[in-house]
């Protein structure tokens, strides 16, 4: 994809779209950058872009003139790719990618990515720190650094780490990581995708360029990522922490294995500074991508045991009178929310709520099994929520006006020996920008108790 001399459309203006309009200036393309939200300020773009940039800012309604500008459009993640001004642009011949493209066909190195329903940041992460002590290494994408910003800066000595989104992974062409990963597939972004096929197949895209110099590591006990290794060109390495492989990565008596060839035991999953079983996926998710990348043992066995896990994913904030408060913000849709429950080993009053993805709280609210003995609920969703919690047979729940209040009413209800859980199941906005500020609130008012 050549962007030099080129007109290019930049669709959206986070922090994607900001980082994919620098890198197309430095290549020498024309840029007009496009958000459709008519409370930004121009003044404030431009901040944003620096001094030095020429790029045209359009705001507001999308202006029929600008359909004959580019020659291609560049999607920022938050952009549907079915609105009728990308298919108006689609129909007239323009080619529409993402940023992940760009910044891939601009990039040097070798990429290893990350994509599935739950778990991705955290092992996103895990692998950072590995591949770190190894050799070079930048960690991109849905983790919160954008890869067009580091594009520039690799060589064909670095490697990649990439969190990559089902947003981000509908618009690649070429995109082709050495090592992938698909970790689960549970429904999530139903409002966005529409169908959970149409989500599932976005997120196989990972592999669609992969060939059989290349691996991908799947989970053996999901039935859709099992089906999608018998049907792809790159090789395969299950893992899985219900039974044993003959070939790929596995939880037995404690122990994370793996063998390919050889036979080598990782770690004791009591050394490690996560919790719970969906942590240990993670990290055999990691260890599997390291190995087959050709990282030495001992520095995959050094990285896991020294990774203190995620901000905002089942985080340890303290203990106060007895109670123990975890802050998993990161759990922003039910499957995720109910591995926080599955973490947790003691009595416990769970936060949830917030805005309705088209969600379906019922596994949620069964995964309690005993463990949750009051749910505070807050935000759109509250309602609904309890509506599934009454058909659920649990009727343990409370309704907060605001988030202060669910975490003090939480804090208030809990006695010495329980956990207070922030775990929503929702999405943050409508009352935060992000799930990260989210978590950074509630850990302000426990730290104020």
């Amino acid at each position: 994809m050549e962007v030099t001399k080129k007109k290019v459309l930049v669709f959206g203006s986070g922090i994607s779209g900001i980082g994919a309009v620098k890198l197309l200036e430095t290549q020498g393309a024309e840029v007009v950058l496009y958000d459709g939200n008519e409370k930004l300020l121009e003044a404030d773009l431009r901040e944003k872009l620096g001094e030095g940039s020429r790029a045209e800012i359009v705001i507001g309604a999308f202006p029929e003139e600008l359909y004959d500008t580019p020659d291609i459009a560049i999607l920022s993640p938050g952009v549907p790719t079915d609105l009728p001004v990308v298919n108006r642009m689609r129909e007239q011949g323009i080619l529409i990618t993402g940023e992940v493209e760009l910044a891939y066909e601009a990039a040097k190195g070798d990429v290893l990515a990350i994509t599935g329903t739950n778990g991705k940041t955290t092992t996103t992460a895990l692998l950072g720190e590995i591949m770190g002590s190894y050799k070079k290494t930048f960690v991109v994408g849905n983790i919160g650094n954008p890869y067009t910003a580091e594009a520039l800066e690799m060589d064909e000595d670095s490697v990649t780490v990439a969190e990559m989104s089902s947003f981000q992974l509908e618009t690649i062409i070429d995109f082709r990581p050495k090592v992938s990963a698909i970790l689960n597939f549970t429904p999530d972004h139903l409002n966005r995708h529409h169908t959970m096929e149409a989500y599932v197949n976005a997120k196989k895209n990972i592999a669609k360029n992969q060939t059989e110099d290349d691996y991908c590591i799947l989970n053996y006990e999901d039935a859709l990522t099992r089906e999608f290794g018998e049907n792809i060109r790159a090789q395969v390495l299950y893992f899985s922490s219900r039974r044993k492989l003959e070939k790929g990565i596995y939880l037995e008596d404690g122990n994370i294995i793996y063998r390919n060839g050889e036979t080598i035991r990782i770690c004791r999953t009591d050394e490690l500074n996560l919790l719970g079983t969906h942590n240990y996926e993670n990290v055999m998710a990691a260890v599997g991508m390291a190995l087959a990348y050709g990282v030495p043992k001992e520095t995959v066995r050094k990285g896991v045991l020294e990774f203190k896990g995620v901000e905002h994913r089942i985080e340890y904030v303290t203990e106060k009178n007895g109670v123990v408060y975890y802050n998993d913000s990161k759990g922003t849709n039910p499957d995720a929310a109910i591995k926080g429950i599955q973490a947790m080993n003691r009595p416990t009053v769970l936060i949830g709520g917030g805005y309705d993805k088209d969600s379906v709280y019922t596994d949620w609210i069964n995964s309690f099994d005993g463990k949750v003995k009051r749910l505070i609920l807050v935000g759109d969703t509250r309602e609904k929520i309890a509506r599934d919690a009454l058909a659920c047979g649990f009727e343990d729940y409370q309704f907060a006006e605001t988030f202060e209040e669910a975490v003090l009413a939480a804090a208030a209800f809990a006695e010495a020996g329980d956990a207070v859980l922030l775990s929503p199941a929702c999405a943050s906005w409508g009352m935060f920008p992000n799930y990260e500020v989210r978590g950074e609130k509630f850990k302000e008012i426990v730290n104020s108790l």
